[in-house]
């Protein structure tokens, strides 16, 4: 049995990584993970010579906690783990501030931290999450991770 946790947040909502860690530590009766692996992203405050002054994502967010929570599932089965947490945020974030949070739970760092490097590369490439930093040299959309497209913004009409 794998416990799966998945789910977007909003910009300022508060993840303790202690309460985490204990909560998913008590779950293991048995004591039979030796390995708890965690990544945590951060908005950069510099890319490419240019200011990174604020990130904002966006998603279609049913269709993305839906596939978060699929994600989680498949990593869990086939690294053979007993918990998967993956956390989105969602909204304005400025550098420094946390972007997603992946927790992967087993026997052992053989399994878990190639679990957690794939779950983090699958979502970035198969989650409805868009985007949009906003820097010093102009606006750009980011797919995938680091494909740009600079965002051009077209007058409305009168």
């Amino acid at each position: 049995m794998c416990y799966i946790e998945a789910k977007l947040l909003e910009s300022g909502e508060k993840i303790l990584l202690d309460e985490l860690i204990g909560k998913l530590s008590a779950m293991d009766k048995n004591h039979g993970n030796g390995a708890l692996s965690i990544f945590v992203g951060l908005v950069k405050g510099e890319l490419n010579e240019a200011r990174v002054h604020e990130l904002e994502y966006t998603a279609i967010s049913e269709v993305a906690a839906k596939r978060l929570e699929e994600i989680a599932r498949d990593i869990c089965t086939k690294y053979s783990l007993s918990a998967v947490v993956i956390y989105h945020r969602l909204g304005r974030l400025k550098p420094g501030e946390t972007t997603i949070y992946i927790v992967t739970m087993g026997a052992s760092r053989k399994n878990t931290n190639p679990a957690m490097m794939e779950a983090l590369e699958r979502v970035k490439k198969e989650v409805p999450v868009f985007k949009l930093e906003k820097r010093s040299d102009g606006e750009y959309w980011v797919i995938g991770d680091g494909v740009r497209y600079r965002r051009t913004l077209t007058p409305s009409p009168s």
